[in-house]
């Protein structure tokens, strides 16, 4: 029978306080949801069949399957879920715009995040994975290796909710570090606003990709950044800035409206291109339904390619 742990034992009555949004999510999204987001990046000996993927160059011969290549002309290699967990690395962005909220929003980009990060932390230890986090702004701040001790879930949730950091968003710097860091392939869940240069993040991405790791976007923003809402003169101030903008919000709506329609749809093709999972989630959404609503596409996905390499219907 699988017990789970009692974590508010450890910690603290202001860190309790600060985290009871993040037991709650946790909890609501613990009972089958984890399941579409377990696909293990590693090839290993178990006879239990994972998924396929095309044959690349440096890949061992005897791990083709012909039969498919009879059917398709195309080289597709088997894998099989490696008989070792799964390891996860939490890449959280605690940068000064994460702190944004507006007044529709029901948590700051910054909550939202660390309650995503802690809800699959929990869940991946509760499935005996390994997890590590890595916490930045325009450098990584806090590293926290994987470890799939019971106990670790307290560790995680001391770092997460601490407060957001006066630094900038430089999200390739980071991923770059991360990926030398990561060693071995790893499942790496990036969760940030990405407010930084897209190409430069999809380089980062790339580095990522090119070490054979697993890796997931989530692009948190606020349903004001989304929606620009904002009527009247009204003076915008920079989060990560000094500078302040007194302007008519009309008059900048459609414009900004494209930009911001451009930045993600860049992000979302970039990420695609290079078989990541990008998903946009708007913090004034529910969180449970968000993320069950990803990880069922994500299962679905997986499913449709591997019946597609099969040539079934």
């Amino acid at each position: 029978m699988e017990t789970s742990v009692d974590y508010k034992r450890y910690l603290d009555p202001k860190v309790l306080a600060k985290i009871s949004g993040l037991d709650l999510r946790a909890r609501l999204l613990v009972e089958g949801y984890f399941s579409g987001l377990h696909r293990s990046p590693y090839c290993g000996a178990s006879v239990e069949f994972a998924d396929y993927r095309q044959y690349v160059q440096g890949d061992d011969f005897r791990h083709i399957d012909w039969k498919v290549y009879a059917r398709t002309d195309k080289h597709y290699i088997k894998e099989y879920e490696q008989e070792t967990n799964l390891t996860c690395l939490l890449v959280v962005d605690c940068s000064e715009s994460m702190s944004y909220q507006s007044d529709n929003a029901p948590m700051s980009k910054h909550d939202y995040a660390t309650s995503v990060a802690a809800a699959l932390a929990y869940l991946a230890l509760r499935q005996q994975d390994s997890v590590g986090l890595v916490l930045f702004d325009e450098r990584i701040t806090q590293y926290i290796r994987p470890s799939n001790h019971r106990a670790h879930w307290k560790t995680l949730v001391r770092e997460l909710v601490g407060a957001t950091g006066p630094g900038k968003t430089s999200v390739r710097n980071v991923l770059d570090d991360v990926a030398e860091r990561a060693g071995r392939r790893s499942m790496v869940v990036l969760i940030s606003d990405l407010f930084d240069d897209g190409a430069e993040i999809l380089t980062g991405l790339q580095h990522l990709r090119y070490r054979r790791n697993e890796v997931l976007v989530f692009n948190v923003l606020d349903p004001a950044e989304l929606s620009f809402p904002f009527a009247g003169p009204t003076r915008f101030e920079g989060l990560e800035a000094t500078d302040t903008l007194l302007t008519e919000p009309r008059l900048l709506r459609q414009r900004y409206l494209a930009e911001i329609d451009r930045f993600v749809a860049g992000l979302r093709r970039g990420c695609r291109d290079m078989q990541i999972d990008y998903e946009l989630f708007d913090t004034a959404g529910a969180l449970d339904a968000a993320i069950s609503a990803y990880l069922a596409t994500r299962s679905a996905s997986i499913r449709h390619r591997a019946s597609r390499v099969l040539g079934r219907r």
